[in-house]
């Protein structure tokens, strides 16, 4: 443990324990400040919900998942199994003791609380990004806006129900009303059975697997190392250092620690007083070939799925599911998001679907996530982003990577402190 210690008192070398998004761009901020870095993996880069998310940098809609409004899907998903929001059976006592608090948290006011906290995110994700691209992360995003697309005129009042409250919260939001023919026009995808629309200015989006692989090739060509199929079995403190530990037995000295591990968080960080839990809200995708050239990121928020232009293809997400973060696929689920968006995409292949995928996306029981010292000196974490993971994941590098630096905490992260 010899040369781990700075002069000024700050780290000389971190362990990052996650090669997701966020624990990559915490490393990457960490290099950034001098900091030598270890990432450490249990499968490897983006084996988490870092891969298959729909790449979304949505500023626009990073909406806390505690809406009021969560608590009507979740009563309906207790009964039907095709439901945009699914809780199967279970006798996992921790799961509702998660989601009786996770409940009790859809009100206006925690919902208020956590889109007042997401303000500074919204504002800086994306140039979080471009400080990323612009330093040698060689994945592109790309400027587009998102298309919210609805039946009726009538059930696009919801979106701009939230918008405006988005907005009055001090989210800027920029968004335009659409008809179903001028939808149709620009989206050759787009049934005759959608009427209305809404197009939120401002998004980005992203090849997600790509990019956090990039993020990968740029920590290691800035000198930091990322071991593989190194699953943590120990983490242990010492006087001016940790030890990190595989199941193999293997071991990695720093003189502190980050753990970015998305929906195993929760296993990991109780013991180290990190109180609010985090559990896995699971996400489906899939790609399927297209007849025709998809223009831009398509929402259907009634059926909860969102797709994007990918590899030439489309790349349709979808679906929140409660069960361990390492249960199997479920194709009922994959089943159930084609048989809810057919009626309204059209020239879309679906039986020659690919790359079909289940991640874990970790979810707060309060709707913020869990960013910054646990009451070990010394022993970070950062996770419980729910769906926004992806926009939110670089900000939240860039941050954390300062607090470790200064060992002060930045007022943006005060309202996702880990031990409130």
């Amino acid at each position: 443990m010899d040369d781990l210690d700075r002069t000024d008192g700050g780290p000389r070398s971190v362990i990052v324990v996650g090669a997701g998004i966020v624990g990559l761009s915490t490393a990457w901020f960490l290099q950034e400040h001098g900091i030598r870095v270890t990432v450490v993996d249990r499968e490897g880069i983006a084996a988490g919900s870092s891969w298959g998310n729909a790449g979304w940098l949505s500023p626009g809609l990073a909406i806390p998942l505690n809406e009021p409004a969560v608590l009507r899907y979740g009563l309906r998903s207790l009964l039907d199994r095709q439901a945009p929001l699914h809780i199967p059976p279970s006798s996992d006592v921790r799961l509702w003791t998660f989601l009786t608090r996770f409940a009790a948290n859809c009100t206006n006011r925690s919902w208020t609380r956590a889109v007042r906290a997401n303000l500074p995110f919204n504002d800086e994700c994306l140039e979080a990004f471009d400080l990323l691209t612009s330093g040698g992360v060689e994945a592109p995003t790309v400027d587009a806006p998102i298309t919210a697309m609805f039946e009726t005129a009538e059930q696009s009042s919801t979106l701009i129900a939230e918008l405006d409250r988005l907005g009055d919260a001090g989210q800027k939001v920029t968004w335009t009303q659409l008809t179903g023919s001028e939808l149709r026009e620009h989206f050759p995808q787009v049934t005759d059975r959608i009427g209305a629309g809404i197009r939120l200015d401002g998004q980005r989006y992203v090849d997600p697997g790509r990019f956090v692989e990039s993020l990968a090739r740029a920590v290691v060509s800035r000198g930091g190392t990322i071991r593989h199929r190194f699953e943590v079995t120990a983490i242990r403190r010492h006087e001016r250092a940790y030890t990190v530990q595989s199941a193999n037995g293997r071991t990695v000295n720093a003189n502190a620690v980050v753990v970015a591990t998305g929906a195993w968080l929760g296993g990991l960080a109780r013991k180290w007083g990190v109180r609010v839990p985090v559990r896995a809200g699971r996400g489906y995708s899939f790609t399927v070939p297209t007849d025709q050239p998809v223009p831009g990121p398509m929402y259907l928020p009634d059926i909860r799925v969102a797709c994007t232009p990918y590899q030439g293809g489309l790349r349709v997400a979808g679906t929140m599911e409660f069960r361990r973060p390492d249960d199997p696929l479920y194709p009922a689920r994959v089943n159930a998001i084609i048989a809810s968006a057919r009626p309204l995409l059209k020239g879309l292949r679906w039986d020659e679907r690919t790359d079909t995928w289940v991640g874990s996306r970790p979810v707060s029981a309060d709707g913020r996530p869990v960013i910054g010292a646990t009451a070990a000196p010394g022993l970070y974490v950062a996770g419980g982003h729910g769906m926004w993971g992806l926009t939110h994941g670089p900000v939240t590098g860039r941050l954390l990577a300062e607090q470790i630096v200064t060992g002060k905490q930045p007022e943006t992260l005060r309202p996702f402190d880990p031990l409130r």
